[in-house]
């Protein structure tokens, strides 16, 4: 029987207190992306298209990068595999990312990130669907729960910024529903092919598409931004791509997927502070009360 001296114990502690801090660190540097797409939205003629196109631009050398070294070894991927991962990227990562981007012109950071957070409840609802999954009583009270929050800030924000809020929340709604349709395919390929190769051609074909689609819908006289937007969009490809994705896969490393997934709820809290403190979006009981409930839903959801 293998024992654990305090030695080894330390060593696992502290594996485990690096996985936190990097996967609080990873969800915080995600949820900064809405805040800096709102802030380039502020400069004259910024479209989606163009901040989506800056924003792959500068992150696919990564992307690239990433499946070269997680492809090292493997056998070389089938056709079946290569139709697969194309539809992963067309939904997980294109539709997802252009929907968000397009919604964020209508609503505010606070509010696409509470709806976006309710993925893991669109996943257990397509599992139960499609696949005759089981959900729990208490899976049920949480989803509830955390669409009750969500109503809550959206009547808030209906209120003050009027009918286009509707649609701005229908596109974030489609970009999460896109990123769930993404991770219940991925679950038949992942095993296979291995996570970090998935992800790494998924989001290089993804930053392929959005550089065609700005290529074949904008004159390339569009390109011509302001300076700070591209600054901005250096940053949100880095800061709000790159990083997060290599801090998340550090610590699933030390810590699992489910810590990981639990330290992420510190993402929709970090976007609305931010909204708050950068963007100048209001702050209210409403907002309080919906967050709470969204996060408590979630929760409640996620617990096996």
């Amino acid at each position: 029987m293998r024992m654990n001296t305090p030695a080894s114990s330390r060593v696992s502690a502290e594996r485990q207190r690096q996985g936190l801090i990097l996967a609080v660190t990873g969800a915080m540097a995600f949820s900064a992306k809405a805040i800096i797409v709102k802030l380039a939205y502020r400069y004259p003629g910024i479209d989606a298209i163009t901040l989506l196109m800056y924003r792959m631009l500068f992150a696919l050398p990564f992307f690239i990068g990433l499946s070269w070294w997680a492809g090292r070894g493997q056998a070389a991927l089938s056709r079946r595999d290569w139709g697969i991962i194309f539809l992963l990227a067309f939904l997980g990562y294109y539709v997802a990312s252009f929907a968000d981007f397009l919604g964020l012109q209508y609503i505010s950071a606070g509010l696409e990130r509470l709806i976006l957070y309710l993925c893991p409840t669109i996943v257990l609802l397509m599992g139960y669907c499609f696949f005759k999954q089981s959900i729990k009583r208490a899976q049920i009270m949480g989803m509830v729960v955390s669409y009750i929050g969500v109503l809550v800030v959206f009547a808030q924000e209906l209120q003050f910024e009027g009918k286009n809020v509707s649609l701005g929340a229908a596109l974030i709604f489609l970009s999460a529903l896109s990123y769930a349709m993404y991770l219940v395919v991925s679950g038949k390929i992942v095993q296979r092919i291995g996570p970090m190769r998935l992800a790494g051609w998924a989001t290089t074909i993804a930053s392929v598409l959005c550089l065609a689609q700005f290529v074949l819908l904008r004159p390339m006289a569009a390109a011509a931004v302001p300076q700070p937007v591209l600054w901005l969009s250096l940053l949100n490809g880095v800061l709000c791509t790159v990083i997060p994705v290599t801090l998340t896969m550090l610590a699933i490393e030390r810590v699992g997927a489910s810590a990981v997934s639990q330290a992420g709820m510190i993402g929709p809290m970090s976007t609305i502070i931010m909204g708050i403190l950068i963007l100048d979006e209001p702050f209210s009981i409403s907002l309080v009360i919906g967050t709470l409930l969204v996060l408590a839903g979630v929760y409640i959801t996620n617990r096996r």
